[in-house]
């Protein structure tokens, strides 16, 4: 059974940096790609972020050159370092597992999550 557990969330100023991390439970990790979606109240699921088994990485145009995804295999460990944080990043992330090793970046297309951490950024 995969498990995965987000932390790192907070309340910040806009302009201020956070990390997020996502511990995962399991022998395949380092097999998959790891994601990172956000929820914002009223709003559909988004993708974030993404980091293939091989380190290479996807992100969303509204996060691109502001936020870093990476992984540690040894630690079974994901990474979300955000800088620059704008009040539109306010929402609960999530971490999720792709549901294959054929990696399509919408939700749909995960299908182990994280409970999710809160982040929230003041104006």
């Amino acid at each position: 059974q995969v498990q995965l557990v987000e932390s790192g969330g907070g309340l910040v100023q806009a302009g201020d940096s956070l990390r997020l991390s996502c511990a995962a439970s399991g022998r395949t990790f380092s097999s998959y790609t790891i994601g990172w979606f956000r929820q914002a109240p009223g709003k559909e699921r988004e993708f974030v972020a993404a980091v293939r088994w091989s380190g290479g990485t996807s992100y969303a145009d509204s996060v691109k050159g502001r936020f870093t995804i990476s992984r540690d295999n040894a630690k079974n460990t994901v990474y979300l370092q955000m800088n620059s944080l704008k009040p539109e990043d306010t929402a609960v992330y999530y971490c999720a597992r792709a549901a294959s090793t054929i990696v399509v970046l919408s939700p749909g297309g995960f299908s182990y999550w994280g409970q999710g951490t809160q982040v929230t950024v003041s104006s």
